[in-house]
Order: C-alpha cells, then structure tokens, then sequence
C-alpha cells in the first residue's frame, strides 16, 4: 500500500501520523517453512539483511506477512544514502561482516495466524502487530501519534526528518497506491529513471551527471542532470553498471542535447533530492541521493501533490 504526496498538512482525529523513514520499503514473510523478505518490485533481500530474516524465523508465531521499513542510521537519523551500502550486497556474509547496521522497522500486519486482516481497520491491525511479533533489535514496533498531525509535522522538520506518514485510523489495507495514505514531505524528493550520462570533467572519475527523466502517457520525459551527491564510490560502481545498459540513442521523448552524453536502457531509478520544478518541468538543483532498487522502472511518473 502505498501513500500519495499531499501539501495540506493537518491534524484529525480520525488518522494516525508515523515518522516518514528514509529507508526502503519490504514485506516481511514466515510461512511455517520459509522465511524472508520482498522488495516492492517482488526482489529478495533475505540475503542482503540476513540478521533481519533471522529474527524473522525466530518468532513465536510462524504465520504471518508484515509491511515496514528496512533503514540504517547516521547518528539519529535514518540515511538512505548509508543503506545503498546495503542494499550492494547480495551476499549474506558479506551483509554481516558489513559495518552497516540495518533495523526493520514494522509498522503493519497483512496475514497472521491463518488469517487475511487486510480487510480489518488500522487500528486493529497495529493492536494485532504490537502483541503477535517479539520487537527486539533488529525489529522495531513503528510508533505513531493520534490526532494531531500539523505540530508532529513541525517536530518532524525540525529534526531533520524526511517527513510524516497520514494514515487514515479505519482503513483497510490496499494493494495499490490510496488516499488513505498522505505523505508530508519536509524537503522534495523524485524517483526519475536513468536514461543516460556525461562524461567526466577535470579529476573527477566515472562519470559527471546522469541525465533522468519520467514517464508520461507512456513516453520518457527527460527532467534534467544531476551532477552532485556521489563520492568516488558510487561514481566509479555506477559507471561500471551504466556501461552494461549503454545504448546508441537517446530513451528520451524529448531530447536532451548535451555534448558527450552516453545513453543507456532506462531500467535503473534513482532517489534525487531536489528544491522546486522549473516551469518546463525540469529539476531545480538535482541532488544524487542514492539508488531504488525497490521500484520499476517503468512505474515512475513525476510525483504532484494528489496524485494518485
């Protein structure tokens, strides 16, 4: 389920209101037999957050499907661009001898016990989650505040938090993106896909910009180049994986024209941090934030309050 970008911003009774977590969103499973965890683009991260899958198969309860959070923090502050050293890895001794600490934060329940509860209120399906699983580290119950919503907001920006989570109190649980879900977004955020790169430019390595754009009535709508935000890591690691998708022409519906630019198949999205849309829809001071390895490529479009 997932939530839609909203500028009104306001307290009700008759919704909760969660830390929006710069992380990235899972399913975790136990079957009786089989335990793991799912990306939203149906990917396994079992192997990538073994410690998490762990403490998934020792629950006293062996039936259940739960939505969350995987993050990591910098300091207070969960970090999305500290997980990307994660979500790299796809080798389960490699995840634990990393120096990334990963916590799952849980914050709704889908199956349990033999039981569809997608159809119950929220309220009853977090009573039900805060009883069923044991929250020690790494799992972590997600806390939430009734009712007023404008000076947790407040709160939230203040901390340097991504932002809030609206959830509506009595809503069921829908596989799709609802209404019933609002994000307040404290900074502004994109998912573009990559459609191409720039060459590098005095010392610098790997690359100098990737040029992103998103989908629009089927067609690729190129929104800019986003030329900060790496370190030579992610420079060099991304520049090995866009060689292996470089194409000869532009995927883009309208352009760009940018001396030395490589194309490549728009099949990676990544997390751009950014301040306003210009008035031809490009992105205002682009910034790399990291990689999504949970979204589709071709699900982006370019995200407006209201949307859904």
């Amino acid at each position: 389920m997932l939530a839609t970008l909203t500028e009104h911003y306001f307290s009700d009774a008759a919704w909760i209101f969660e830390r929006k977590l710069d992380g990235e969103r899972c399913l975790g499973f136990h079957d009786g037999s089989r335990t793991g965890l799912l990306s939203r683009s149906g990917q396994s991260l079992s192997d990538t957050d073994p410690e998490i899958t762990e403490a998934l198969d020792r629950q006293g309860c062996h039936d259940f499907v739960v939505d969350g959070e995987m993050v990591a923090f910098e300091g207070t502050r969960t970090s999305f661009a500290r997980l990307q050293q994660r979500i790299g890895i796809h080798d389960a001794d490699r995840a634990r001898a990393s120096q990334v600490a990963v916590t799952y934060y849980v914050s709704d329940v889908l199956y349990l016990a033999g039981h569809d509860v997608t159809g119950l209120p929220l309220r009853t399906r977090k009573a039900l989650l805060r009883r069923a699983p044991d929250f020690s580290s790494p799992l972590r119950f997600t806390p939430h505040r009734n009712a007023d919503g404008e000076a947790y907001f407040r709160q939230a920006c203040e901390r340097g938090w991504e932002g809030l989570i609206a959830k509506r109190a009595d809503s069921r649980y829908e596989r799709r993106r609802s209404r019933n879900r609002l994000k307040f977004k404290c900074g502004r955020r994109q998912e573009p896909v990559i459609g191409g790169f720039t060459d590098p430019a005095g010392s610098r390595t790997g690359f100098g910009a990737l040029l992103v754009g998103y989908y629009d009535a089927g067609r690729l709508v190129y929104a800019g180049k986003a030329g900060t935000g790496y370190d030579r890591r992610s420079l060099e690691g991304l520049r090995a994986r866009l060689d292996r998708l470089e194409r000869s022409h532009p995927p883009f519906a309208n352009g760009p024209r940018e001396r030395g630019a490589h194309w490549t198949q728009p099949q990676l999205v990544a997390e751009i941090g950014f301040t306003k849309w210009t008035g031809d829809g490009k992105l205002r001071h682009p910034r790399f934030l990291g990689l999504r390895t949970d979204k589709p490529a071709e699900t982006v479009v370019r995200e407006r309050p209201g949307d859904r």
